[in-house]
């Protein structure tokens, strides 16, 4: 009934293995550092989303949306590289790049 669900990239992410990308000099290492950087604001944005806690029977302590943006932003920057943007935007644009390179 169901097909199945590939959480390859998922479990990459859980377990820490970053998915390969082939950085043969410094202009793709920055690429790649540029890259991850977007996963990450991508990632901030969905965290955003997805963990608003809104409870009226909790009332907010003082500084707790000071603590819950450190807290999105931190989580955003150790989670991206791993959940495959990044690579599939490096790949794109390195990809991009050769071809313009070519001409």
């Amino acid at each position: 009934m169901f097909g199945k669900v590939d959480t390859s990239v998922a479990l990459n992410a859980v377990t820490g293995k970053i998915p390969k990308v082939d950085i043969k000099n410094e202009d793709d290492r920055r690429l790649k550092e540029q890259t991850d950087n977007f996963e990450s604001i991508m990632l901030k944005t969905l965290l955003e989303t997805s963990l608003k806690s809104e409870n009226a029977l909790f009332p907010k302590a003082v500084g707790h949306d000071i603590y819950q943006s450190m807290y999105k932003e931190n989580l955003s920057n150790q989670l991206s590289g791993g959940f495959g943007y990044s690579e599939l935007l490096f790949n794109y644009l390195k990809e991009q790049k050769d071809l313009v390179t070519l001409d």
